[in-house]
């Protein structure tokens, strides 16, 4: 059982380890441009949100009328 634990915190520790990462001032440029940005396609995003709003069969919030059935 202790070797378990110590185990599970290893494995934890390697996890929560690597979510940090420092960049350099170098990267910034490229990590900033337009392209790297996730909203930069608006029609990808409408399309997105229509499929998860009509998976979640759920309506508005977005505002996409509808329900789960795919109808509007």
């Amino acid at each position: 059982m202790k070797k378990i634990l110590i185990l599970a915190i290893i494995a934890a520790a390697a996890l929560l380890g690597n979510g940090c990462a420092s960049v350099k001032p170098w990267d910034r440029g490229d990590l900033s441009d337009y392209t790297m940005r996730p909203d930069r396609d608006p029609l990808d995003d409408a399309l997105r949100e229509h499929v998860y709003f009509t998976r979640e069969a759920s309506s508005g919030g977005r505002g996409i009328g509808g329900g789960g059935c795919g109808c509007n």
